[in-house]
C-alpha cells in the first residue's frame, strides 16, 4: 500500500526563510554549574549615534518641508498683494490736484489750495546740499542697498525696542518714493508688502540717480509744496538751485513731519530740527563740524517770518465762486482778490478781542463782519471767532433774522411812494389779526415823525408803514437792492422776521453809500496762470439805479439820525455816516449795519445755538462798538468825505411837500385810508405773488 504525502502548503517566501532559520539546531547546552554565556552587546556609544542620526535626518526632512511650504506661502502672499499694484509706467506723470493761490489786493499770497509743484530739476541742477542733507538724514546707504536696507531695518528695530515705542523708521528713499507716488500712507501689512515690492521694482527700472531725482522733485514738504524747488520757494523765496546749507537742512528736516517742523508753523521747532540734520551731515562726511556750527548760527536770520494766517473764511468763500468759471477747471491758477490783508487782520483781531472780553461776559460766542467798498468789493470778511475751531462761515452761510436792520427797505419803499422824514405817524398799539407787536422799551410816544421813529427803531410805526405800502412792494425793494433770500409777505417782515445772510444784507446797504446804485458783492478781480496769462477778469458789475434821488436823500437824513441821536449813538464817527441797528426776539441776534462814503460794513453777533440767548445784547451795544472800531481801522489815513446825498432842487422839495409833507398819516388817518392807494397796494401784492417778486 502506497502512502500518500500530504500536499505542501503555499507559504510566503519570507515565512519559508523564517521557518528555515527556526529549524537550525539549538546552541549547545552548558555544563551544570556554569552560568549561561550572555549574547554579545552593541556598544552604547554606537547606539546613541544611530539615534542621533535618525533624529537629525528627521529634522532635515521637516526643515526642508517647512521651507517648501514657507516658500509657497510667501509666493502666495506676494502674488496676492501684487495683483493690484499700480502701473509703474505712470511714475513720470502722476495725477495731482490743481494749485490755486489767492492773492490780496496788494499782491500777498494769503491762502493756497491744491498741490503746489515747483520746477522739475535734474539732480545736477539742485543745490548739492539738499541731496546731501536728505541722504545723511533719510538713507545713508542709498547707493549700496538694493531698495531695502537690511542694516537700516535692524538698527531701527533695535532703537525702537530700547525706546519702547517707534522712534526710527527703516524705510529707504526708494521705499518712500514708492509710497509717495503709488501707495496710501495707511500702516497696514498690505501696504508695507506692496511698498517693498514696488521698491524692488523701481530699483530694477531706474538708476540710483534717477530715483533720487524723482524723490527730490515729488516728495511732500508741507504747506501744499511738493518737491524741493516748491519748498525752497514757499519757505525761503529762492530756487532749489541756490539754497544755503542751512536752508537745505530745514527742507530735509521737513521729511520727518512737514507740519511740525515747518518754519511757517514753528520757527523754533524748524531750527532745532535743522541743527539735527546738520549734525547728520557731519556724521556722514558731507561737511565738517565748524561749517555746520556756522550754518546753524546763521540760520535764525534766514528763517521765514510770517504773520498768522488771515482771510481763510474769505478764501473758502472765494474758492466756492470758482466753480462757475469754466476757464479755471483743471489748471494751476493765481486768483487776484479784492481783500485788504492789513484790514482783514485788524478785523479778525477786533472780533476775537470783543468775543474774549465783553462778549464772553454777555454770553456772546460768535461774530461775523463784512466790509465792502460802495462798489461791492469785499475788503474784509470774517465768518467766526476762530477758523481753526469752526470753518462754518457765519457771514455767508448762516441764515439769521435781521430784526430792525431790515427796516430801511420798508422806509425806502415808503419814501418812493411819496412820504418824507417829516411826515407823522402814530406810535400807538397796533393789532393785525391776532398779532400785536410792541416796542422794545414797552412805551408808546403817540404822534412822531418818521425820522424820529426810524432813528429810535419804533416797531409800531414800521408795521403801520408796511401795512400802508404793502409787503409785496417792500419785498420787491429788498430784492432790487441785493437781498436774494426768500422773504415773507406779511406785516411781520417790517421787523425783520425773514432770514438772510450778513453778506446779503451788507450788499443791500451799499446803494445807500454809492448814490443809489445796486451792486453785487465780489471778491475776485482776475484769474491768471502762474506765469501771468489772464484766464478771466471781472467785467462791469452792478444793476444800475435802484432808488430815486429824492428817496435816497430822505434815507440819508434818517439813517444819519440813527448815529446822531438814535439807537446807534455808540457808533458815532468823525465823519458823516448812516446806519441801522437790529435786535431779534429774545436777544438771539444783534446787528449793526452802516456806511460812509468810503465803506459799507455789517456786523452780526450771536450764538450758533439760537436757544442760547445773549444777556440783553442789542444792536446799539456791542455790535455798534465793534462796527465803530472796524470803521476807524478802515478809514485810518483817509480824508473825510461827505455822503453822496443828492442835491434836491427847491422845485423837487415843493413837490415832495405837496404830496405828503405835513400830513398826519398812520392809524386811522394814514394812507391806508386812501382808497386809490389801497387798491394800488392790493394790485401790487397780487402781482408780486404771481411773479414771485
Amino acid at each position: 500500500m502506497t502512502t500518500k504525502r500530504p500536499p505542501e502548503l503555499i507559504v510566503d517566501p519570507a515565512d519559508r526563510l523564517r521557518s528555515s532559520s527556526e529549524s537550525e539546531p539549538p546552541p549547545p547546552r552548558q555544563p551544570k554549574g556554569q552560568k549561561p554565556t550572555p549574547p554579545p552587546r552593541q556598544p552604547k556609544r554606537k547606539a546613541a549615534a544611530g539615534k542621533k542620526r535618525g533624529w537629525g535626518k528627521r529634522l532635515v526632512m521637516w526643515g526642508a518641508t517647512l521651507a517648501v511650504w514657507a516658500g509657497i506661502a510667501v509666493a502666495g502672499l506676494v502674488a496676492y498683494y501684487a495683483h493690484d499694484l499700480p502701473d509703474i509706467d505712470k511714475v513720470t506723470a502722476p495725477t495731482r490736484r490743481p494749485s490755486i493761490q489767492f492773492v490780496s489786493a496788494d499782491g500777498q499770497v494769503f491762502a493756497a489750495f491744491g498741490d503746489l509743484y515747483g520746477e522739475s530739476l535734474d539732480l545736477a541742477e539742485i543745490a548739492p546740499a539738499i541731496a546731501q542733507a536728505v541722504l545723511a538724514t533719510e538713507d545713508r546707504r542709498f547707493f549700496s542697498h538694493f531698495g531695502v536696507d537690511i542694516f537700516g531695518l535692524a538698527r531701527a528695530a533695535w532703537a525702537n525696542l530700547r525706546a519702547g515705542h517707534v522712534v526710527q523708521g527703516g524705510s529707504t528713499i526708494t521705499q518712500q518714493l514708492a509710497k509717495n507716488l503709488f501707495l496710501t500712507p495707511d500702516r497696514t501689512m498690505k501696504r508695507k508688502v506692496q511698498e517693498v515690492l514696488m521698491a524692488l521694482w523701481l530699483e530694477r527700472r531706474f538708476t540710483k540717480q534717477q530715483l533720487l531725482t524723482l524723490y527730490l522733485n515729488r516728495v511732500y514738504l508741507g504747506s501744499g509744496a511738493y518737491g524741493v524747488d516748491a519748498a525752497a520757494k514757499r519757505y525761503f523765496d529762492v530756487s532749489a538751485r541756490r539754497v544755503s546749507p542751512y536752508q537745505a537742512a530745514v527742507i530735509a528736516g521737513l521729511l520727518k513731519a512737514p507740519s511740525r517742523y515747518s518754519p511757517l508753523n514753528s520757527p523754533e521747532g524748524s531750527h532745532k530740527r535743522a541743527v539735527e540734520v546738520l549734525g547728520n551731515m557731519v556724521e556722514a562726511g558731507y561737511m565738517d563740524q565748524r561749517s555746520a556750527e556756522m550754518a546753524a548760527l546763521g540760520g535764525a536770520a534766514q528763517a521765514v517770518k510770517r504773520a498768522a494766517p488771515a482771510g481763510r473764511y474769505f478764501a473758502d468763500w472765494a474758492l466756492s465762486r470758482l466753480d462757475g468759471i469754466s476757464e479755471v477747471a483743471g489748471r494751476d491758477v493765481v486768483v487776484r482778490t479784492t481783500l485788504d490783508l492789513a484790514l482783514q487782520r485788524k478785523v479778525e483781531a477786533q472780533v476775537q478781542a470783543l468775543l474774549n472780553g465783553p462778549g464772553a461776559k454777555a454770553n456772546v460766542s460768535q461774530g461775523a463782519v463784512v466790509v465792502l467798498t460802495p462798489d461791492g468789493a469785499i475788503r474784509a470778511l470774517t465768518g467766526g471767532k476762530d477758523y481753526d475751531d469752526s470753518q462754518f462761515n457765519r457771514a455767508t452761510q448762516a441764515l439769521r433774522q435781521p430784526g430792525s436792520a431790515f427796516k430801511p427797505f420798508v422806509y425806502l419803499t415808503a419814501m418812493e411812494q411819496g412820504l418824507a422824514p417829516q411826515d407823522v405817524y402814530d406810535d400807538a398799539p397796533v393789532k393785525l389779526g391776532n398779532w400785536s407787536p410792541g416796542n422794545y422799551n414797552g412805551r408808546f410816544e403817540g404822534q412822531v415823525t418818521l425820522r424820529h421813529a426810524f432813528a429810535n427803531s419804533t416797531n409800531t410805526v414800521a408795521v403801520r408803514l408796511i401795512d400802508d405800502v404793502g409787503p409785496g412792494r417792500v419785498v420787491a425793494t429788498a430784492h432790487k437792492l441785493g437781498i436774494t433770500s426768500d422773504l415773507g409777505r406779511d406785516a411781520s417782515l417790517a421787523l425783520g422776521t425773514s432770514e438772510t445772510t450778513l453778506l446779503e444784507l451788507t450788499q443791500a446797504y451799499a446803494p445807500f453809500a454809492n448814490g443809489g446804485y445796486g451792486i453785487t458783492a465780489h471778491g475776485i478781480e482776475s484769474i491768471t496762470t502762474p506765469d501771468g496769462q489772464v484766464l478771466w477778469s471781472r467785467q462791469g458789475g452792478g444793476v444800475g439805479k435802484v432808488m430815486s434821488d429824492q428817496a435816497l436823500a430822505h434815507m440819508h437824513e434818517m439813517m444819519s439820525a440813527v448815529i446822531g441821536e438814535g439807537t446807534g449813538k455808540a457808533a458815532r464817527l468823525d465823519r458823516p455816516a448812516g446806519a441801522k441797528t437790529g435786535t431779534t426776539q429774545d436777544y438771539r441776534d444783534a446787528w449793526f449795519m452802516g456806511f460812509t462814503a468810503d465803506y459799507v460794513t455789517g456786523v452780526w453777533l450771536g450764538n450758533d445755538d439760537q436757544r442760547n440767548e445773549m444777556k440783553k445784547v442789542t444792536g446799539g451795544g456791542l455790535p455798534a462798538q465793534l462796527w465803530k472800531s472796524v470803521m476807524m481801522a478802515a478809514h485810518q489815513g483817509l480824508p473825510v468825505h461827505a455822503l453822496p446825498t443828492p442835491d434836491l432842487t427847491p422845485s423837487t422839495m415843493a413837490d415832495t411837500e405837496g404830496t405828503a409833507g405835513g400830513m398826519v398819516v398812520g392809524g386811522n388817518e394814514g394812507s391806508g385810508g386812501d382808497p386809490v392807494r389801497a387798491i394800488g397796494n392790493a394790485i401790487d401784492d397780487l402781482l408780486g405773488s404771481i411773479f414771485g417778486r
